[in-house]
């Protein structure tokens, strides 16, 4: 599993991340959710090498520590507003990609899917956004990662290639690939997520799975949950902030402290 170990994060005097400690389980879709300012977007980028995090190991299922630059090609990426070069192709992005992962044969399974391939020959400037963004999606498909980190991906996408893409997220769960996934969207996590994580001022406020945290708070939709422990004091949310590893003693977190 991704296994986070107190990871804490400043900007400056600005505490963002205060000793984060989750592990994210193989074969299991988590989805990160928080109110905004949260720590979500820190979150992701220590997980992805992109920040470094001031005390803590993120620690990856083949047990390389994420800040290892080797380690960067066991995680697929899709961010919310996909960047590419834009005076290339899409065949060119992608044959630039190929060649930096020599060692991994392409999976064009998602590409396929999409039927993308009549829109390769174009340069990236000339696609649109949903283009773009299924051409995100087949990158971080492309080199069968271990871990998936997907950041609002459905934006832009219509609802065929939105189907598409949640059927190939859930076939990637099912084939042990670990999936982290945010999005404002709550009836997408409905249908995707088996785990939480609630990020309430740089701490984990629960972590298990979804059925749990419906059943702590006694809500009967994701969406009321997520709301009832966006509304609590962060000194009073009740049994929902327990913090949950799969197979692991349970732990009470509370101000960044386990109790």
């Amino acid at each position: 599993m991704i296994r986070l170990d107190g990871v804490t994060k400043r900007f400056g005097p600005l505490p963002v991340l205060r000793g984060i400690d989750l592990a994210l389980a193989p074969g299991r879709v988590t989805a990160v959710v928080g109110p905004n300012a949260s720590g979500k977007s820190t979150l992701i980028k220590c997980i992805l090498g992109l920040a470094s995090p001031d005390a803590g190991r993120i620690v990856l299922p083949d047990g390389r520590d994420v800040r290892e630059p080797a380690a960067r090609g066991a995680i697929g990426y899709m961010p919310q507003a996909a960047r590419f070069p834009e005076n290339l192709t899409g065949h060119e992005v992608l044959a630039m990609l190929d060649a930096l992962r020599p060692e991994v044969a392409p999976d064009d399974t998602l590409l396929e899917r999409f039927a993308l391939a009549a829109q390769l020959h174009k340069p990236v400037r000339t696609l649109s956004g949903g283009t773009r963004q299924k051409l995100s999606a087949v990158v971080a498909f492309r080199y069968r990662p271990s871990l998936l980190v997907l950041d609002e991906p459905s934006a832009g996408l219509d609802p065929l290639a939105t189907s598409i893409f949640k059927a190939a997220v859930l076939a990637a769960r099912d084939a042990g690939t670990t999936v982290l996934l945010t999005s404002h969207v709550v009836s997408e996590l409905e249908t995707m997520a088996d785990d939480v994580a609630f990020l309430l001022d740089g701490t984990i406020r629960f972590a298990g799975p979804v059925a749990a945290l419906l059943a702590r708070t006694g809500a009967r939709s994701l969406e009321a949950a997520l709301a009832q422990l966006m509304r609590a004091p962060a000194d009073a949310i009740p049994d929902a902030a327990l913090h949950h590893h799969h197979d692991e003693p349970t732990l009470r977190v509370v101000n960044g402290e386990r109790r």
